[in-house]
């Protein structure tokens, strides 16, 4: 499942990242976000969500969230 799906307020692991945009997938591993590393939808947005990784909260886009498989 994607982060499109998971509630708000729950932590996961990042499974994966699903895409074949290098610049994206790069974008991804800059903010932290790369597979074995928890993140939390802490509120949805309109477009997306904010979500927490390590000790940063990010506002990304919906296409963005499609992109991070969780478990």
């Amino acid at each position: 499942m994607n982060l499109t799906h998971v509630q708000e307020g729950t932590e996961h692991i990042v499974k994966a990242i699903v895409t074949d945009d290098e610049e994206m997938d790069a974008f991804l591993f800059s903010l932290g976000c790369y597979a074995g590393e928890p993140i939390t939808v802490v509120r949805r947005v309109k477009g997306g969500c904010v979500v927490s990784i390590k000790d940063g909260r990010y506002n990304i886009d919906n296409h963005l969230a499609e992109a991070i498989e969780v478990e």
